[in-house]
């Protein structure tokens, strides 16, 4: 009969064959995680330059990598006159549509009335509008009745004044001779700045004269809605001669209920951030705060269940100060502004820098007198 042998491993060998599986097995998880944080990486790096504007990129417009390539970058403007038959104004060249879409969305985003007002593009200098004042005459008539004239309304014409506004960053020939020079976004982004930080100034205070009138700026008065003029704005007295008085809750509600219901639809309260410091330290007898904060995320900070708007160009409190307005003012203030950003490339006055200097006629105005309301410290 023959003999069956069986051969029994080394118990040594065999725990060192499945411990030099399980490191093969983590090396192999290691390497998997190492690539899957890689490809999310990509993933990522993927998102965040489609959301980037594409401006200067391979799939730019020939008029824009014209403008940025052979103007901004080198002074030629063959390009330019080549793609669009353009030829210099005393401003200069007007920016690519996509260029000067960039340069408003960021003055939106920086300049805070802008974001609360209404906004109409104009071709022209000037910019003029008609409003009706009392709304227009109606009446009920039967299917059959004659239908007898009805009163025509009163018109008042709105004409924002304007003025040039304008910047002038300056970068180094290096910057424009390097290739990985993000040029057109960096010029959008400094031109926004400057536009910003000068209009936001304007539509608060400007005086009219080769700039907005900013709203503070309108004729005032205490008067309701029925009887003060066409383009006088109310104010609400706080009660106090150099602050906000016994019952500064009263009267923040005394300010939002002067102001029409519809008006009420959309309204905001505009305050720097000094009068907003002492806002947020307010009470009402039972020791609940007036403000609330926003309760998502990038949601705005709200007062009385209205949006506050921080627009560091408004007063602080003082005696006979309007630190506090509330309004709708998309209906209550207009800015007007000529759509093309005119840009004039300047590498002589300032060398080795090239300063590019460019120019916006924008205007604003009060347009609905009785869409803001203001507070004023008096007794």
């Amino acid at each position: 009969m023959d003999t069956i042998t069986t051969q029994t491993a080394d118990p040594a060998e065999a725990s060192f064959d499945i411990v030099a599986r399980q490191d093969a097995a983590e090396a192999d998880i290691a390497a998997l995680q190492s690539d899957v944080i890689e490809v999310k990486a990509r993933v990522d790096r993927i998102a965040v330059a489609a959301q980037r504007p594409q401006i200067g990129g391979a799939s730019a417009s020939p008029e824009v990598k014209g403008f940025v390539d052979g103007y901004l970058r080198r002074g030629s403007t063959l390009e330019l006159k080549s793609l669009t038959g353009a030829t210099p104004a005393e401003g200069g060249y007007a920016v690519p549509r996509e260029i000067d879409a960039l340069i408003a969305r960021q003055l939106t985003e920086i300049s805070p009335i802008r974001a609360l007002a209404q906004v109409v593009q104009t071709g022209s200098a000037g910019y003029r509008k008609l409003v009706t004042l009392g709304g227009t005459a109606s009446g009920w008539v039967s299917e059959t009745a004659a239908r007898p004239e009805t009163g025509t309304p009163n018109f008042a014409e709105i004409a924002p004044p304007s003025g040039e506004l304008y910047a002038n960053p300056a970068a180094s020939q290096a910057m424009l001779d390097d290739a990985g020079f993000d040029l057109e976004s960096w010029l959008a982004s400094e031109i926004a700045m400057e536009f910003a930080r000068a209009e936001g100034a304007a539509f608060v205070n400007g005086g009219g004269v080769n700039r907005p009138q900013g709203f503070l700026q309108a004729p005032v008065s205490a008067l309701g809605d029925t009887t003060r003029p066409f383009g006088t704005l109310q104010y609400v007295g706080s009660g106090n001669a150099t602050g906000f008085g016994a019952e500064p809750d009263a009267k923040l509600i005394d300010l939002v209920h002067s102001l029409k219901a519809g008006h009420r639809q959309g309204a905001s309260w505009v305050m720097n951030s000094a009068t907003l410091a002492e806002v947020r330290k307010l009470k009402t007898a039972d020791g609940a705060f007036l403000w609330q904060p926003g309760l998502v995320e990038g949601q705005p900070d709200r007062l009385l269940g209205y949006p506050v708007v921080e627009a560091e160009d408004m007063p602080d409190i003082a005696a006979s100060a309007f630190p506090i307005a509330f309004g709708n003012f998309r209906a209550g203030y207009l800015i007007a502004e000529r759509t093309a950003t005119q840009i004039l490339r300047d590498p002589f006055t300032n060398k080795p820098f090239v300063h590019f200097y460019a120019t916006r006629r924008i205007g604003g105005q009060v347009l609905d007198s009785a869409a803001i309301k203001l507070l004023k410290i008096e007794v």
